[in-house]
């Protein structure tokens, strides 16, 4: 049987059974390392919903009960930060000895990400728009003791009026008071230079949930400008911008954006993790003191300008670059080969991610 058609069977339907008498699977709409994601249907209602069907049995040798226990840990925090309408909702979870099926509320348009590289950049209203929900729902999940550490594009869904739900859990944890984080993970592009540190220096200070303040700062300048700020296409060099907070704004494309954005983005993008702004004060910022109402934002639109055409290509290579360099301290899985990195980070490895395609 060809692998594809292998795909296409539905798993486990004996052991399964409470998810397939609640809900009736339908097509799949992406596929993982180890897990495949359907649109389904839930049967008494007739609402829509994207399950998540994680195959245990993918996993290495022995790292079966490791990727369980991620994916429970994982589960644990969603329902800590269900409820907030900028957050992905978990609606179920049913477990099998070989799958885990988590379903999710149902987000048509898909990634930021994949909005992103189609349009290359957003204007200064829609940034706004989606920067706002980005922060508040962080300002939420912070407000639970819990810090992200994988806030990006790819983990960012997206409904039909630009709505926001932040996703991918994978890295979250939860902080006692005053608890500091040392272990590398994340995607290089997004890390703040304090989650660097850690691998670097053994005396490092260790990071919090600032590194999300960080992460929010590199969405909103690859938003307004369709490039990762401190993208390189040699990757050691990234992570030396990065440590050193090295980017600019004399790129054509901020000629047309106003100091507003700009100011934001500077104070997301602080080394010192202690000066940097908080979830807090970046909400009340100037940027956002106007208010937008969906109306004004207009369905999305899957075109082009003039402007933005010249830009796509580089643009495109240097989101689709970041995007591929992911790794944590979490899993024994390589996903891609990260030996340029080798000299300063440890071996790479990839963790089991709720929302990875």
């Amino acid at each position: 049987m060809a692998k594809d058609e292998e795909d296409d069977l539905l798993p486990d339907k004996d052991a399964a059974k409470g998810f397939y008498a609640k809900y009736e699977p339908k097509e799949i709409l992406g596929r993982g390392i180890s897990s495949t994601v359907r649109r389904c249907i839930e049967k008494e209602t007739g609402k829509e919903f994207a399950a998540k069907i994680i195959d245990l049995g993918a996993a290495e040798t022995g790292d079966t009960n490791h990727m369980l226990e991620a994916t429970r840990q994982e589960i644990q925090i969603l329902r800590q930060v269900m409820g907030h309408k900028f957050i992905i909702e978990l609606q179920d979870v049913f477990e099998s000895d070989a799958f885990i099926f988590l379903v999710f509320e149902l987000c048509r348009q898909g990634e930021l990400f994949d909005y992103l590289t189609s349009v290359v950049t957003l204007s200064e209203k829609k940034s706004r728009y989606i920067m706002r929900q980005i922060f508040e729902g962080v300002d939420y999940i912070h407000s639970k003791s819990i810090v992200h550490r994988d806030l990006k594009p790819e983990n960012i869904l997206l409904d039909d009026n630009l709505n926001v739900k932040i996703t991918d859990f994978g890295f979250a944890r939860v902080l006692k008071e005053g608890e500091k984080l040392y272990d590398l993970c994340g995607t290089p592009g997004y890390l703040a230079p304090e989650t660097l540190k850690c691998n670097m220096f053994e005396d490092a200070a260790g990071y919090s949930r600032e590194v999300d303040i960080w992460a929010c700062g590199v969405i909103m300048f690859t938003l307004l400008v369709g490039c990762p700020p401190f993208w390189h296409r040699k990757q050691m060099v990234m992570l030396r911008n990065i440590m050193e907070g090295k980017y600019s704004f004399t790129s054509p494309e901020w000629a047309d954006i106003s100091e507003d954005p700009k100011d934001l983005i500077r104070k997301c993008l602080v080394v010192d993790p202690t000066k940097r702004i908080t979830v807090t004060e970046a909400l009340k910022h100037p940027f956002f003191n106007t208010v937008l109402f969906e109306q004004d934002i207009g369905p999305l639109k899957r075109s082009l300008s003039v402007k933005s055409r010249r830009f796509s290509r580089i643009a495109d290579l240097a989101l689709v670059a970041c995007r591929a360099l992911k790794f944590s301290c979490i899993t024994k899985r390589v996903k891609v080969d990260l030996f340029l990195f080798a000299s300063i980070l440890p071996t790479t490895v990839v963790h089991h991610s709720m929302f990875a395609m």
